[in-house]
């Protein structure tokens, strides 16, 4: 039963985002995030050993955000994410180098994504 509640916050989340104002050239969607980082989610929330198919998406949405217009949309999409599925913050900021990854910023609820620029 948690799973599809998980399930449905996330998927309204999205919606939410996705319908709401954003970088109007970002290629990357809410959708595309979430796929990219759906193997990650239990581990952001309990812990553990990071799956390779999180680093895996970890690597993959680093390579979709080379534009900052991709980059805020991610951003934007994270933020709204991370707190629906009730992740650790530091788990999440942890998941970087875990995955051998350069993130150009760290997760924060307060975090200003039209700020970021690659």
């Amino acid at each position: 039963m948690v799973s599809i509640n998980v399930k449905y916050v996330v998927m309204m989340m999205i919606w939410l985002v996705v319908n709401t104002a954003g970088p109007a050239s970002a290629a990357i969607t809410c959708g595309s995030v979430l796929t990219s980082i759906s193997p990650c989610i239990s581990y952001v929330q309990r812990g553990g050993v990071v799956p390779t198919s999180c680093c895996d998406g970890v690597k993959s949405l680093n390579d979709k955000t080379r534009a900052t217009p991709d980059l805020q949309a991610a951003c934007t999409c994270l933020k709204a994410i991370i707190p629906s599925v009730g992740a650790n913050a530091a788990l999440v900021n942890g998941l970087a180098a875990k995955c051998h990854v350069n993130l150009p910023y760290q997760y924060s609820p307060s975090l200003d994504c039209s700020k970021l620029t690659r």
